[in-house]
């Protein structure tokens, strides 16, 4: 089950600062929004001194160049290969004409399993964000929001959003063709994308997993 597919329960949303997802936008509950940049990575560990140097030089020029607030986020989580061990299960059974090939494979198999267990081995990506704040918005009254906990947006959910396109799409772009001066490929997160994102930030792998599980029950998917 897809999380993007999961209704959101109103005690959820009343502790979470989003208050939507939409246009690859996020909204914030005080009319701030955000635009999420999935940005690749480089093995610095196996580059020369004289890359590694470049790098940091041309990074560090990056930021120097940049005249609005960027945040970055690097999440880390345990690597999940399990698709990948039920695609070797797979190729196992049909290898039945071959007893030494299916050992072969059902030999790696545990070998990747055990590997990954035990080393507890990381997956790390890398998010840009780039912040619309409600003071942008260009009203004295969004002020108010800074202090004190928003009900309702200050204003309509499409004015918001052509306001926040229109300041963070240059934004954007400029910020894709720095990354790839660095080597680096940058994109713009999509909706889908980043309901997952939120949603497994804001809950732990057991939860999310209950979640689906609940939700396959109730749909009587298989």
């Amino acid at each position: 089950m897809d999380p993007a597919r999961i209704p959101i329960r109103a005690t959820t949303q009343e502790s979470l600062p989003v208050e939507d997802v939409k246009d690859n936008i996020v909204i914030l509950k005080d009319g701030s929004c955000a635009l999420v940049l999935s940005v690749s990575s480089v093995n610095f560990d196996l580059l020369s001194e004289r890359e590694q140097d470049a790098i940091i030089y041309a990074y560090g020029a990056m930021l120097n160049s940049l005249t609005f607030p960027i945040q970055i986020l690097v999440r880390s989580q345990q690597k999940d290969i399990s698709s990948y061990l039920e695609l070797l299960e797979k190729q196992e059974k049909m290898k039945v004409n071959s007893s030494l090939i299916q050992k072969m494979i059902a030999s790696y198999r545990k070998f990747v399993s055990e590997m990954v267990r035990k080393n507890n081995v990381l997956d790390k990506k890398f998010y840009v964000v780039i912040p619309f704040s409600a003071l942008e918005l260009g009203v004295a009254s969004t002020l108010t929001s800074v202090f004190k906990k928003r009900t309702n947006l200050p204003f309509s959910k499409e004015y918001i959003l052509t306001k926040a396109k229109t300041a963070l799409f240059p934004k954007r772009d400029h910020l894709i063709k720095l990354f790839a001066r660095l080597g680096l490929v940058a994109r713009q997160m999509e909706t889908k994308e980043l309901i997952r994102l939120y949603y497994k930030i804001y809950n732990t792998e057991e939860e999310v997993n209950k979640q689906i599980n609940q939700e396959v029950k109730r749909n009587g998917n298989p």
